[in-house]
């Protein structure tokens, strides 16, 4: 919200300068008391000041030039003996709202306005003008003017200097309002906390004297399915229509950012600023019958002041007379029964609309006014009454006319719920001993009543803060009015015993062995292209399809979450390989999201706790979120170097990957050959944890490198890690002191066996003796025949209490040997 200083400086000081007279602070002091009571600001900036002659003039005479593309008047305007002279001074001015006999502000040569606009005497349109008449823009006080800025006569006296007048010592503070404190959103709002901040007693401006009331203004229909709360009306009749807003009431909109309109309007916009009530003026000879407020009617129209026809819907809450449709409710009025410039018969309404209903209204007509940003954040509906009085005053006052003693309204004001507040809560939360009489004294300023019980006070807040409802809102008041700044900072001692979990520490053990191996880390996106499974090739049935939809995606071609983490690793393995990073392998380790049910959560109910069976329905309708491990890898993993050849990645290295996790993990995996997208037939692993299967690793299928955009021959592994039984883990090196023997086989097995079943066969046929085993050679010839290899693993055997002979790890290896003789087939390789 933007507002003077000078105006927060008179809420401050209250009516005639009777509570506060004496207060008074710098910019940057006033800054410091909003931030003390948890208000930012955007900052201040000081009107930019005017230098040389400034002073008001008068227009004696307009002369009218013809024969120029726009119309221009050559003014003599009367500026005492400002000019030296005491003559009148020719003045050449564009603008049209202005006649001769009324009083301006004039800038005479050698004045330098905002902007570094200097004047001087120069000739134009064939006169000299010798300054200039001057609009509240070039003013600076506004950024925008319909014309120049005209005074009431006898404003100023001729010749005198103007820059008192205007202001230009004022600073312009914009404060940012949060959304729970709406009644902040007013100078009688910022005004009670700035005396909160400087310990001053505040005197509410809300707080008029009420004009007598008689009857009924206008009769009034409000239907209960508006959901408004509170309506009324108040009449004026017989003012003058040509009656100019006052200045100190225009300076004060122009500075908090309000165009000036006409004294009606104006006066309904000072009255929003000055209490936080936003209000509207009718020209009430325009009104026909009653008032109904009601819900709009689909395909009903309506043109707004801003010369818009808006289509309504039934959503929308209209004010409507016995001629039609005549103001959109809380949000922007109709031009049936706007202010004209000859309006004698004035109607203010004050309202109290509901917050939802505003919100979605100005967001479906795409209209944010001053009005509805304050309905939005709620408005205190005490104020219709202060409101209407204050509005109806100020128009008697300014422009005559007769305040009609009749007024209408319609609807209650709540009463506010008491909260039974603990008298020590504050000073428990803080840790700061505040007394009793700190407490209730704050709880007082910002308007609530209390009443002291003991041990317990019964607090009700004031109508302007709805937000106050419990104890911890009373809490977060008293610390903030006292000084958040003044409760001692003790950072808490972490309780001993604790730590990462073992999910937490499987998943940093195995990111430190995928990084020490080479692999680069990264974070991939948890969204996924619309159609990747489509271009894999996955069956209609293929669970990685259950995918969580987003309904408002960032990306509307990546409108899911992906249930794998290949795509978007494989998408970053694309992004780098095109900008020339060939030779390349990565992993990451996140979470992915599996649907289950519908993916519809239920509504439960917010009386009470949930019933078992409603959390279980809650908890079943979230996705389930594994946490998966993944490495993508192309181009080579060796360069070719004095020390050794190139070698490509290839399916081993995916496997090793896995085994790799496995190892970090501490469990044992299984390696078989299987067949699954996207991995190439015949080059794919199934990786298997006790016999289930928690992931796959090889050489990606050719057609989906070539739609990807991927070299040829990229490898990728993907396991579950949740899958994986997790465990502590404390390795810690075991030393023999025993010598180790080492013993090698080479079997001939059957193509159609792996070399991981053959292995473990070995393992389990050598016994505890057998220490570590290896495959270090795979071998074919024609000699051996088609469909078999031969496979040679090295084998270590030691004893952890003696020194093992070479008879007994011979027969370890013969009992190994003929145990895979008998299961494989195998034969020993000469």
């Amino acid at each position: 919200m933007f507002i003077p200083q000078s105006w927060v400086t008179d809420v401050v000081r209250g009516p005639e300068n009777a509570t506060n007279p004496d207060w008074s602070v710098t910019p940057d002091e006033l800054d410091a008391g909003f931030v003390r009571v948890g208000f930012e600001t955007e900052g201040h900036e000081p009107l930019e000041q005017v230098t040389g002659p400034l002073v008001f003039g008068r227009v004696e005479q307009v002369e009218e030039l013809e024969g120029f593309k726009k119309p221009i008047r050559y003014c003599q305007v009367n500026v005492g003996d400002a000019n030296g002279t005491g003559e009148l001074q020719g003045i050449i001015c564009g603008a049209r709202n202005f006649a001769e006999g009324d009083e301006v502000i004039v800038a005479l040569p050698g004045c330098v306005l905002p902007g570094g606009f200097e004047i001087a005497a120069r000739k134009t349109y064939g006169k000299i003008s010798n300054g200039m008449l001057c609009s509240e823009s070039e003013l600076g006080l506004t950024d925008s003017s319909a014309g120049i800025l005209t005074l009431p006569a006898g404003t100023g006296q001729l010749g005198a200097s103007a820059k008192g007048f205007v202001g230009f010592d004022d600073e312009k503070f914009e404060v940012n309002i949060t959304p729970d404190r709406g009644y902040a959103l007013s100078a009688r709002g910022l005004g009670r906390e700035i005396c909160s901040a400087f310990n001053l007693k505040f005197a509410d401006p809300a707080q008029v004297e009420a004009l007598p009331v008689e009857g009924e203004s206008l009769p009034v229909t409000l239907d209960a399915d508006t959901d408004a709360r509170r309506f009324g009306l108040r009449r004026v009749t017989g003012i003058d229509p040509k009656a100019q807003t006052p200045w100190w009431m225009r300076r004060r909109l122009m500075l908090s950012g309000q165009r000036t309109v006409n004294l009606p309007t104006d006066i309904t916009n000072y009255v929003m600023l000055l209490l936080g009530q936003p209000m509207h003026a009718f020209d009430g000879s325009k009104i026909a019958g009653g008032l109904h407020i009601r819900n709009a009617k689909a395909g009903e129209t309506l043109e707004t002041l801003d010369h818009v026809e808006r289509k309504l819907g039934e959503e929308d809450v209209v004010i409507c007379d016995d001629d039609g449709i005549q103001s959109l409710a809380g949000i922007m009025g109709g031009l049936t029964s706007e202010i004209a410039d000859d309006t004698t018969d004035v109607v203010f309404e004050a309202a109290i609309w509901s917050p939802l209903r505003v919100f979605r209204g100005g967001r479906r007509h795409k209209i944010s006014s001053e009005a509805s940003r304050r309905f939005e954040r709620g408005v205190d509906p005490s104020l219709v009454e202060p409101a209407l009085d204050l509005a109806c005053r100020l128009l008697s006052d300014i422009a005559g006319g007769t305040v009609d003693a009749g007024r209408t309204l319609v609807g209650n004001v709540e009463v506010m719920p008491v909260i039974d507040f603990a008298a020590n809560r504050a000073s428990e939360v803080a840790g700061v001993e505040y007394s009793r009489e700190t407490i209730v004294g704050r709880l007082e300023e910002v308007g609530c009543s209390v009443v002291d019980e003991g041990e317990r006070l019964k607090v009700t807040p004031p109508t302007w803060r709805p937000d106050l409802t419990m104890s911890a809102d009373l809490v977060e008041e008293i610390l903030r009015l006292e000084g958040l700044e003044d409760i001692p900072v003790v950072l808490p001692v972490a309780p001993a015993g604790r730590g990462l979990t073992l999910r937490q520490q499987r998943r940093r053990f195995v990111g430190h062995a995928l990084a020490h191996t080479g692999y680069l880390e990264i974070l991939p996106t948890p969204f996924t292209a619309n159609d990747v499974f489509d271009v894999w090739g996955l069956d209609a049935d293929d669970p990685r399809r259950n995918t969580v939809k987003v309904i408002n995606p960032l990306e509307s071609d990546h409108a899911q979450l992906g249930s794998t983490l290949l795509p978007a690793m494989l998408e970053s393995l694309k992004r780098n390989v095109a900008r020339g990073q060939v030779d390349l392998s990565l992993y990451g380790i996140e979470q992915v999201s599996i649907e289950r049910g519908n993916g519809k959560s239920p509504m439960l109910s917010t009386a009470g706790l949930p019933s078992e069976k409603e959390r279980k329905a809650l908890l079943d309708s979230l996705p389930e979120q594994p946490l998966h491990v993944a490495t993508v890898a192309c181009g080579r993993i060796a360069l070719d170097t004095p020390w050794g050849d190139e070698r490509a990645y290839g399916v081993a290295d995916a496997i090793e990957a896995a085994r790799t996790v496995a190892r970090a993990a501490n469990v044992e995996l299984e390696v078989r050959n299987t067949e699954q997208l996207p991995w190439h037939p015949g080059r794919c692993a199934e990786l298997l944890v006790d016999g289930t299967v928690v992931g796959y690793a090889g050489e990606l299928h050719p057609k989906v490198c070539k739609d990807a955009g991927l070299p040829e021959r990229t490898c990728a592994m993907e396991m579950n890690l949740d899958a994986i039984p997790a465990s502590e883990y404390l390795p810690a090196p075991v030393l023999s002191p025993f010598p180790a023997v080492h013993q090698d086989v080479a079997l001939v097995v059957s193509d159609e066996i792996s070399a991981a079943e053959v292995q473990a066969t070995l393992v389990e046929g050598a016994g505890e003796l057998l220490e570590s085993i290896r495959i270090f050679d795979v071998y074919r010839s024609e000699q051996m025949g088609v469909g078999v290899r031969s496979l040679a693993f090295s084998l270590r055997f030691r004893a952890t209490d003696r020194t093992l002979k070479e008879e007994e790890a011979s027969a370890a290896r013969e009992a190994a040997i003929a145990l895979a003789e008998s299961r494989h087939h195998a034969e020993l390789r000469g």
